[in-house]
């Protein structure tokens, strides 16, 4: 028998999702029609949002490092 199971990430609180969306549009000024194009893509095909927003070419793979160091400094360390 085959089993196939494909795990989501699993999707950050409204309130962290809010901040995310204020980050990306004030600080990096990604357009608010490109964050709704990879908020539509996300309803159909959950995952990161800086991942989508980069392989739809939304934002710069520079950009995308921002973010990723914005989220790491953003998150309370779940860790401690």
């Amino acid at each position: 028998m085959f089993f196939s199971q494909v795990t989501q990430p699993p999707n950050p609180p409204a309130a962290n999702q809010q901040q995310l969306l204020t980050f990306l549009a004030e600080e990096l000024a990604v357009p608010k029609d490109s964050l709704g194009l990879a908020m539509r893509h996300l309803e159909q095909d959950p995952g990161p949002l800086p991942m989508v927003l980069w392989q739809y070419g939304l934002i710069t793979l520079d950009q995308l490092s921002q973010i990723y160091d914005w989220l790491e400094t953003s998150q309370p360390n779940s860790l401690s």
